[in-house]
């Protein structure tokens, strides 16, 4: 089985109610929702929640939430592995053996369902022995490039040593979207997702990549998705 989480906490701080506020008329999670269905069964999808009026707004699109996730796994030290772990549990538990795990954030609505199956494909058709599969998009902020530290002295020095002079001649550097994470769940039952050391990418536009964190990012993807047409 695959299992697809979606996972939507109650307590969000930077925008409250993040994942049932109206992004553009319709409740953000529902754009992940939407793009979850056309790709797999509704008994595949997880939606991991610690709030009831998440779950009514979720069960109002006719999908069924399985639990209530534990009041431990939905504070501020919660973390995304936990909560998979905890979902992998409660299906097994159920005899229903849970081969690979999807992981789709609310905050991606841009990300939608041939996104999805893309990636998905690449990664079940890869010739790589692969523990994680990770939407990226190519970074604005290159480490080569425009990226610094402060050293001991209060200098500040580049973030990667590079002796180039223009943009085109560094590294091209991938930054995690966090619009998909596609695990083998045999790995995440062997080690820790930081200790993973076999990872691929799948690359996703800039548009397509937007990651909803503060209101200024609402802003932008309401307006994106305001003018879709134009």
């Amino acid at each position: 089985m695959i299992l697809v989480i979606i996972p939507a906490r109650g307590g969000s701080k930077g925008i409250l109610k993040k994942n049932i506020k109206l992004l553009n008329g319709k409740p953000l999670i529902n754009y992940t929702i939407e793009a979850a269905r056309k790709c797999f069964e509704d008994t595949q999808i997880c939606i991991s929640t610690d709030s009831q009026e998440i779950i009514k707004v979720v069960e109002k699109t006719g999908l069924k939430v399985p639990f209530i996730r534990p009041s431990h796994l939905a504070n501020d030290q919660a973390t995304s592995e936990s909560i998979i772990h905890h979902a992998i549990e409660f299906y097994e538990a159920k005899g229903i053996h849970v081969e690979h795990v999807i992981l789709l954030q609310p905050t991606s609505p841009l990300r939608n369902e041939i996104h999805i199956k893309s990636a998905l494909y690449q990664y079940l058709k890869s010739d790589k022995e692969i523990e994680m599969l990770v939407s990226v998009k190519i970074t604005d902020s290159n480490p080569y490039y425009v990226l610094a530290e402060e050293d001991k002295s209060g200098y500040l020095i580049k973030s990667k040593i590079s002796n180039a002079t223009r943009r085109q001649d560094v590294p091209i550097v991938y930054e995690y979207n966090g619009a998909i994470y596609i695990y083998k769940t045999e790995a995440l039952k062997q080690k820790s997702i930081k200790d993973f050391d076999k990872i691929v990418k799948y690359e996703m536009d800039a548009i397509s990549s937007v990651d909803i964190d503060v209101p200024l990012d609402w802003n932008w993807c309401e307006y994106l998705l305001s003018n879709t047409n134009k």
